[in-house]
């Protein structure tokens, strides 16, 4: 559950016109179409008075003719306004949709990575697509229907008075009865869309996170598992959902008897009025066609203000993520810049620091620490140790509780993100990998990079060789995540991408780890040109990449519990000596 700030109606109406104001001389076009459309169709009761007794009952062909004219020249007044009204809504519905999509996409993109620890990405990928084709829907068809129902009630209305006022009493006594029930179901129809939506979120966030790891599902034969974990979410969706159509079907089903029921009662008083001679034939024609037009405008805004509660919902829950702000912002009056050349020189000054969701675990506790320009720093230490959290710091994925982060001198609070993570380049353990082709996977925090340079790139961390192999080279597209490259082919194609960035901090976060010995010494091979004149902080697990660094810091429990060279620690720090015997597989 998205774990932010409640809507209310009043902010999903603000939402909705902030995205629809911008197309306000579209919106003023479409009313006046629907306007003009609601306006023949209710003259047409008029055009049904004068044939029937102009045309039927004076028995004249030329005042037939006359009526039928009328009819048709009415008929397609009616026609050419419904286009232009529906092509108008229908953009303004998809055009709002495209809209709020890109806002919402371009705000979640800047939100600081804590925000997504409490937040399901599938989930919010749900109210992305799910909430706003909902809203795309409303927009750009149930609001104009509900609008054009609202009109022809008030208009036929207004000419049932003046057909015949006794008979439009019958219909007015019968309004708060419809009007009561709208009131009561769609308070509940509201609540029951809201519970609907999460509950078919939930099912999306499911499918997609068993899908995702599918092969760990299959590996642990937990599918039956998930089957019935799944199915349960879809029944409790189901009920939902049930429930949701129960009272909509009592909405509509209440408002039809009523306002039927209140036509025959009408029909019944009017007939007698037609035999009695108060009335002629084709008033009564016109006041049934009134009336049913009231009827059906009534039960067409049952319907729809089912659809508008939903929609309501969904702007509700779009808000939601619209509201939630981030964490990480660069404080605007302070803003500092750096040197044009930023030449690597890191400073931590009594850090520490707690990740947001386990507040009470110090993850790195009074860290302080001076890296030197050029320098390269190894960091060890055991698992949860804090090294990689370190590396969140420094790109200010999160900022520390206490003490300061400064580069070049500058307090990393104090600048522009952009600027900020411009001068470092990471090279992960798993690398991050997108849908696309290589070049464009190389070429990812340099777009405008050319297709020599990433070419270039490619040949220095050793990886043209095997994307030459490719079916199409460099414009092979890769599955998502890299699916169907090794290991080793990912961590190249991600030296690449580091390499072509060109930033003068280098972060490599256990590049070598997982890799087998063949992937290893190419990684290797590449790691050399890819770290000359960079800053370079690496987590190391193995023994040649610490004896390269100029310094090894080793960290215990979110400390820095000693910094020297390899030879230095081996000596001096029991720690660094288990750790090198255990994993470096050398002797104290």
């Amino acid at each position: 559950m998205v774990s932010v700030l409640r809507g209310n109606p009043a902010q999903s109406l603000s939402l909705v016109w902030r995205f629809i104001s911008p197309y306000r001389w579209r919106v003023g076009a479409a009313l006046l179409a629907l306007l003009v459309t609601a306006g023949i169709t209710l003259s047409m009761g008029q055009g049904i008075r004068l044939l029937v007794d102009q045309g039927f009952m004076t028995r004249s062909t030329e005042l037939l003719n006359q009526s039928i004219g009328l009819f048709l020249l009415l008929t397609l007044g009616l026609a050419v306004g419904t286009f232009v009204r529906f092509y108008l809504v229908s953009w303004i519905g998809e055009r709002v949709v495209a809209d709020v999509r890109k806002a919402v996409f371009e705000h979640l993109i800047d939100l600081h990575p804590g925000f997504y620890e409490h937040n399901r990405g599938s989930e919010i990928q749900s109210r992305l697509t799910a909430d706003t084709a909902l809203l795309q829907s409303v927009v750009g068809s149930s609001l104009s229907m509900f609008l054009r129902s609202a009109l022809m009630v008030i208009g036929g209305i207004v000419l049932l008075f003046v057909t015949n006022p006794r008979l439009t009493s019958i219909v007015v006594v019968s309004l708060p009865l419809v009007l009561a029930p709208i009131l009561i179901f769609g308070r509940r129809v509201r609540r029951l869309s809201r519970l609907n939506q999460d509950r078919v979120a939930d099912v999306g966030s499911y499918v997609a996170e068993t899908l995702g790891q599918i092969k760990t599902v299959q590996a642990y034969n937990h599918q039956a598992q998930d089957r019935q974990r799944f199915s349960g979410t879809v029944e409790q969706a189901f009920d939902i959902a049930r429930r949701h159509i129960l009272q909509r079907a009592w909405l509509i089903t209440l408002v039809i008897v009523l306002v039927l029921g209140a036509v025959a009662v009408m029909l019944r008083v009017g007939g007698m009025d037609v035999i009695e001679g108060r009335i002629t034939h084709g008033e009564l024609a016109a006041f049934v066609f009134y009336a049913l037009v009231v009827g059906t405008s009534f039960g067409t805004i049952s319907e729809v203000i089912g659809e508008l509660q939903r929609a309501a919902g969904a702007a509700q829950r779009i808000a939601e993520l619209l509201q939630a702000r981030s964490e990480i912002v660069a404080p605007a009056p302070q803003v500092q810049a750096l040197p044009g050349r930023v030449s690597g020189r890191l400073a931590l000054d009594n850090v520490g620091f707690s990740y947001p969701s386990r507040p009470e675990h110090p993850v790195l506790k009074g860290l302080s620490l001076e890296i030197e320009a050029g320098e390269t720093l190894a960091l060890v230490g055991p698992s949860g140790a804090g090294k990689s959290t370190l590396f969140d710091l420094l790109l200010r994925f999160y900022d520390p509780q206490q003490g300061e982060i400064r580069i070049e001198g500058v307090p990393v609070r104090q600048l522009n993100l952009h600027e900020l993570r411009r001068s470092f380049a990471i090279v992960a353990q798993t690398p991050a990998l997108f849908f696309g082709s290589v070049a464009d996977n190389i070429r990812y925090g340099r777009p405008e990079a050319t297709d020599e340079q990433v070419e270039a790139a490619a040949r220095m961390a050793h990886a043209h060789e095997f994307i030459q192999q490719m079916p199409e080279g460099y414009r092979t597209h890769l599955g998502e995540g890299g699916l169907g490259l090794s290991g080793g082919q990912r961590q190249r194609l991600a030296i690449a991408r580091a390499l072509l960035v060109d930033a003068p901090i280098l972060l490599l976060d256990e590049a070598t780890s997982a890799l087998d010995a063949q992937s290893e010494h190419l990684i290797q091979q590449a790691l050399p040109g890819l770290m000359q004149g960079r800053t370079t902080l690496v987590i190391a697990h193995r023994l040649s990449t610490v004896q390269s660094a100029d310094r090894i810091a080793v960290l215990d429990q979110g400390q820095l519990v000693a910094v020297g060279t390899h030879r230095e620690l081996i000596a001096s720090n029991p720690l660094y000596a288990r750790l090198a015997s255990l994993q470096f597989n050398v002797e104290g």
